[in-house]
């Protein structure tokens, strides 16, 4: 599993090769990486304490994190092991039972601190590099990208994306201001770390255009934003732009 969302629980009950299979607390997820320690990447992991066997894996800060807060102590260490792994380096994930098959390679994408760390460093809500990361996932000579969180693209992230077969992406707003113009929040999507799909010559479609992915997902994608209504001249315009939008139960083979 890459994160663990609120709504893991849901999603394993709704998907049945991840049932169990052998005995009544038996799980197929045999790892969870984490790209962030925000709340919605986070709060599934407690919905898989039941003496389920998994590999933790994530950046020294975030597992950090986690280990700062008793909470998550819920997730016994006899029987899920944290295993931390580099920036820029490549790390074959294992897994309870072994070796996957696949291989991740982690970088730094801009970002921010979790929520429920602002208030500790006001001054550096963009955080560390550690704070907010991507990943290459490989296996079998195939590769795809997975960045569901990304407050901006630099020349750097870009190059990395760039000719990608597959590219899961941040999709949270259309606009900067949609959730203030809805009253829902005081936040721009900026000040919450994440790029806007329609943000002009800065946003997620234009910027995307020019990269040359043969495949693009958007992920992450909030409640109010209007891309998910099929019937809408935003999703028209994102799927003009080569763009899809995911959906549960969505399968892809590369």
């Amino acid at each position: 599993m890459l994160n663990a969302s609120p709504d893991a629980r849901q999603q394993l009950l709704q998907t049945r090769c991840l049932w169990p299979q052998e005995a009544p607390r038996h799980s197929p997820v045999q790892a969870v990486v984490l790209t962030s320690a925000e709340v919605d990447h986070v709060a599934g992991l407690l919905s898989m304490r039941e003496s389920q066997p998994f590999v933790l894996w994530g950046t020294q800060r975030v597992l950090g994190l986690l280990q700062e807060n008793p909470i998550f102590n819920a997730l016994n260490p006899a029987f899920v092991e944290r295993r931390a792994f580099d920036l820029d380096r490549r790390t074959e994930i294992v897994g309870r039972d072994g070796p996957l098959g696949l291989a991740i390679t982690a970088f730094a994408v801009p970002g921010k601190v979790p929520l429920f760390l602002e208030s500790r460093d006001p001054a550096n809500l963009g955080g560390v590099a550690e704070d907010t990361i991507g990943l290459e996932v490989a296996a079998g000579g195939k590769c795809f990208h997975y960045v569901p969180g990304c407050a901006r693209m630099t020349p750097e992230l870009a190059a990395r994306l760039r000719g990608s077969d597959l590219v899961f992406f941040d999709g949270t707003l259309w606009t900067d201001d949609e959730l203030v113009r809805l009253g829902i929040s005081e936040k721009t999507g900026h000040r919450m770390g994440h790029m806007s799909i329609n943000g002009g010559d800065a946003g997620t479609l234009a910027v995307f255009d020019a990269l040359d992915v043969r495949r693009k997902v958007f992920i992450h994608v909030n409640t109010t934003n209007p891309v998910l209504d099929e019937d809408s001249p935003e999703h028209a315009e994102a799927r003009a732009h080569g763009w899809e939008v995911a959906e549960d139960g969505m399968r892809i083979s590369l």
